[in-house]
């Protein structure tokens, strides 16, 4: 199967070599050509150029994009997408005054959460994340890394994680799954928090190893959730275990989890609201991933991470949604690309770095998708006609997205 869009208005995020991430200065260059084609073959980018150079061989599909952007899809680094319900009941207590934590003190929150999920059937699970994905799909986004988390139980958590690995066995975007065990304590460990903890490293983390069911391990590195202390347990029997440490810090406090994520080689290390300046020079020539995440900051109104500061210090950055029913009900990656531009002053060009190379990087794979690059999956955003890409960040509200493919492949 073989498609050549060609006319393309321009072909954003080109790369001759697949690159890991870019970082600092080098996020504010964003390669394009502009009045391009694109050959796909089989679902892999077989070629690309100036419409000078297009070829004139046969093809199943042809696509005019006259007036179009074609780009890589977005790169979603850290969702939750995998939940049961909602927490719109606690909406109005946010609009109240609430915070998070208080609105957690009370019942809410994860552990809010996790009892509707224990308690929905596996297959309703599976249903409702499906519509989910589908929806993020829609907007854009072609890979995608789910954790579990809303389980905290071993039967809760291991359901989580066989949804997630039907959901990759049934579509064809990259889907990373991360085991988030240690999201919350769960109230019957309540007084027992080293009990929960040797539920996951000994009881949990074996079983999913040997079903294969995650690549990743997180922890919520937080006051009031889990210590630098009990993070550093929690990743050292990850490791053991195979899975590469991805890990929540400094959403409210700064209290050494980047340090910690990076000691223990963590691919990501995720939210970054709270940066002190150690934590920023930490992560310099590290090959630790910091992802921030704006709709969370949005929805919660608190402070959005220092993004310009970090990529003016030489930093890389990714972005993601943080997608989940209590702090970020929203999975669409546009709005994210265009927040990171608005409230955290980040260039068209470094947003969109942030939301495909290095959102790839950020759960690793920089070599299949995340740019424009020959033998990468064409997972692909077609753009409406638009001026120029920087209207897509402008254009906050509206949908700029004409169509997307996966595999080469319209959804």
């Amino acid at each position: 199967m073989r498609t050549l869009f060609k006319n393309i208005k321009e072909l954003l995020q080109i790369r001759d070599e697949s690159i890991k991430f870019v970082l600092g200065k080098a996020m504010a260059e964003l390669p394009t050509i502009k009045n391009a084609y694109l050959l796909v073959e089989d679902g892999i980018i077989k070629e690309f150029g100036s419409m000078d150079n297009c070829p004139k061989t046969e093809v199943n599909n042809l696509v005019d994009a006259t007036g179009k952007m074609l780009l890589p899809t977005w790169c979603d680094s850290h969702t939750h997408l995998v939940y049961a319900g909602n927490r719109e009941s606690e909406f109005v207590d946010k609009i109240k005054g609430l915070s998070y934590q208080e609105i957690a003190n009370k019942g809410g929150g994860i552990l809010n959460s996790a009892k509707t999920l224990q308690e929905t059937p596996e297959d309703d699970l599976y249903q409702q994340s499906k519509t989910r994905l589908e929806e993020i799909m829609a907007l854009g986004t072609g890979a995608v890394e789910i954790k579990s988390g809303y389980g905290l139980t071993l039967e809760a958590e291991l359901k989580m994680l066989r949804v997630i690995k039907r959901l990759k066995q049934n579509y064809q975007l990259p889907i990373k799954a991360t085991f988030l065990g240690a999201h919350a304590v769960p109230l019957e460990y309540k007084n027992d928090k080293a009990g929960y903890i040797q539920l996951l490293t000994e009881t949990m983390l074996p079983q999913i190893a040997e079903a294969q069911l995650a690549e990743y391990i997180d922890v919520f590195c937080e006051t009031g959730y889990f210590t630098v202390e009990d993070t550093e347990r929690i990743l050292k029997a990850g490791k053991q275990y195979g899975l590469i440490p991805k890990i929540h810090v400094n959403q409210f406090t700064s209290i050494g989890g980047v340090q910690i994520g990076i000691k223990y080689h963590a691919l990501s290390v995720d939210h970054l609201e709270e940066m002190r300046d150690d934590d920023i020079q930490a992560l310099k020539g590290t090959q630790t991933m910091p992802v921030a995440l704006p709709g969370c900051s949005y929805f919660l109104s608190i402070p959005y991470t220092p993004a310009r500061k970090m990529i003016d210090t030489g930093l890389p950055l990714a972005l993601a949604t943080d997608y989940n029913p209590g702090s970020s009900p929203s999975g669409n990656m546009n709005f994210v690309v265009s927040t990171a531009c608005i409230k955290m002053k980040l260039t068209p060009e470094e947003a969109i770095n942030a939301a495909t190379i290095n959102g790839a990087y950020a759960m690793g794979l920089e070599k299949e998708v995340g740019s424009i690059t020959v033998d990468k999956k064409a997972n692909l955003i077609l753009t409406k006609p638009i001026n120029s890409y920087g209207f897509m960040p402008y254009a906050f509200g509206a949908n700029q997205i004409d169509t997307v493919f996966i595999n080469g492949i319209a959804i």
